[in-house]
């Protein structure tokens, strides 16, 4: 098992990531950087403690591994995989959106359906396999940037102009495809060991140049990442700002300069209808987006118990209309938590004997997550109120000996000195008020794709056929004669 100094010093390598106009040099040693690698650092640490639940041995490689990369292949290890999953979620409480066990559920369910990638010219499911195995046997970080840049919503990449913006094969060699243009949005690139780059979002046949899926790694000669505004750097203190100094995923445009992907690294290339293959025909975009709504639950048990401490301190706990508010905040995190733990109940082997999660109540969760988390904050700034604009302005008032008397006066609740009711409150800021909050907003909005796509999934995956039976045979049990 990988130790997370072995992630750390993978990071020093060529890799060409830039920020405020100038390309990092380091990226383990960079403010803007470092705190999220380090994360990423303690959770290969805790998969590869010697007391560790994470292990296991994969049947289908006999590779000892982490269990993220292990297809399950009964109910005992779907329940395992869980477990592992919420291990690792549970100690970043939620807020490590793109870690490695998200792509990682993925790869595994590509490599238990090798002929999902196969055509007629080429055997791509034999690199699939290879890809994951390597995975495994070195317990790589894999981020992916599967999402055409915003060029135009009216019309598909291939009627974008005669150079590619959307990234697409420009040539193919004995060695490989040479591809060029750009993909959004690498969560985690920056900090990660490779790249899987494709497209979620269907494409028509014009597109056929731009339907590919192939991994990289983030250091290869001409890929290049433009992150967005950092938040870590202006982070005074872990004190002021606990979540923005710790979590801060670095989210990134792509762009490919002609990279040449060795055959090797190729799954899917000029296939539109392989595009959707690999994600559904796989359960990849199941086991997937399960450990996402298994993060999620998490997160959502840690906004609440943060609403829970609010009422405390403030001391409104007994409040007939806060009750009903932190009501409603609970049953929010239960119904996701209700949700997953459906899935897993309802999950049924595929005709290779993976475990898929249920659709059914995976997609329905899924379809309510840019509306549940919104509210949940929205219950929380309710609660908190004017409390999270009183707080002094940095760790540095409660240093000073004569600021640190008016505040210990003024600012204190029965149940939390100052220092307490400041960090608490600091913290409440960084989850609801702060730029990194403002982007974990938006971030889980929109982290199934637009909410009508999430819906969409939901309205495939519900099942109609037996309402629509009931209602029709209820209509028929009556007529006008009635």
């Amino acid at each position: 098992m990988r130790a997370g100094s072995d992630y750390l010093a993978a990071l020093k390598d060529d890799r060409a990531v830039y920020l405020d106009g100038a390309r990092v040099a380091d990226v383990a040693s960079h403010p803007a950087f470092t705190p999220i690698a380090n994360r990423v650092a303690e959770l290969f640490d805790i998969a590869a403690a010697p007391d560790s639940r994470m292990t296991c041995e994969d049947p289908s490689t006999g590779l000892v591994t982490n269990r993220v990369f292990v297809a399950p292949r009964s109910r005992a290890e779907l329940g395992a995989f869980r477990e592992a999953v919420l291990t690792w979620a549970r100690h970043h409480h939620g807020w490590v959106g793109r870690g490695p066990d998200h792509v990682g559920a993925f790869l595994a369910a590509f490599a238990a359906h090798p002929e999902a990638f196969d055509t007629d010219e080429r055997r791509y499911g034999a690199n699939v396999v290879a890809y994951h195995r390597r995975i495994q046997r070195e317990n790589r970080y894999v981020a992916y940037a599967i999402i055409p840049p915003q060029f135009s919503r009216a019309v598909t990449a291939h009627a974008w102009g005669d150079e590619p913006v959307q990234v697409a094969v420009v040539a193919e060699r004995p060695e490989g495809i040479v591809v060029r243009g750009a993909q959004m949005l690498a969560t985690g690139g920056a900090v990660a060991d490779e790249l899987f780059v494709s497209c979620i979002k269907p494409l028509s046949a014009e597109d056929r140049d731009f339907a590919l899926g192939f991994a990289v790694p983030v250091g290869v000669e001409g890929l290049k990442l433009y992150c967005r505004r950092p938040y870590a750097p202006a982070a005074t203190s872990e004190y002021d700002y606990p979540l923005s100094s710790r979590y801060d995923e670095t989210d990134a445009l792509v762009v490919f300069d002609d990279v040449l992907v060795p055959w090797e690294r190729v799954f899917v290339c000029r296939d539109v209808a392989g595009l959707q293959r690999q994600f559904f025909a796989t359960g990849a975009h199941q086991l997937g987006n399960w450990q996402a709504q298994l993060r999620f639950t998490v997160k959502l048990q840690f906004v609440a118990g943060l609403a829970r401490k609010v009422a405390q301190v403030n001391e409104i706990d007994r409040i007939p209309g806060v009750v009903e508010k932190l009501g409603e905040l609970a049953s929010i995190a239960s119904l996701v938590e209700s949700a997953v733990i459906a899935a897993e109940h309802t999950a049924e082997p595929d005709g290779a004997g993976v475990w898929r999660p249920g659709p059914r109540a995976l997609y329905g969760a899924m379809g309510l997550q840019a509306e549940l988390y919104p509210r949940a904050l929205g219950i929380l700034r309710e609660l908190a109120g004017g409390g999270v604009l009183q707080v002094p302005s940095s760790v540095h008032d409660l240093r000073d000996p004569a600021v640190r008397a008016d505040l210990d006066r003024y600012v204190q609740s029965p149940r939390a000195n100052a220092e307490q009711r400041v960090k608490l409150f600091k913290l409440v800021w960084d989850v609801i008020g702060s730029e990194f909050a403002g982007r974990h907003q938006q971030y889980e909005m929109f982290y199934a794709g637009a909410p009508f796509v999430a819906k969409n999934y939901a309205f495939r995956n519900y099942g109609f056929d037996r309402p629509l039976a009931d209602v029709d045979a209820f209509l028929d049990s009556y007529d006008t004669s009635s």
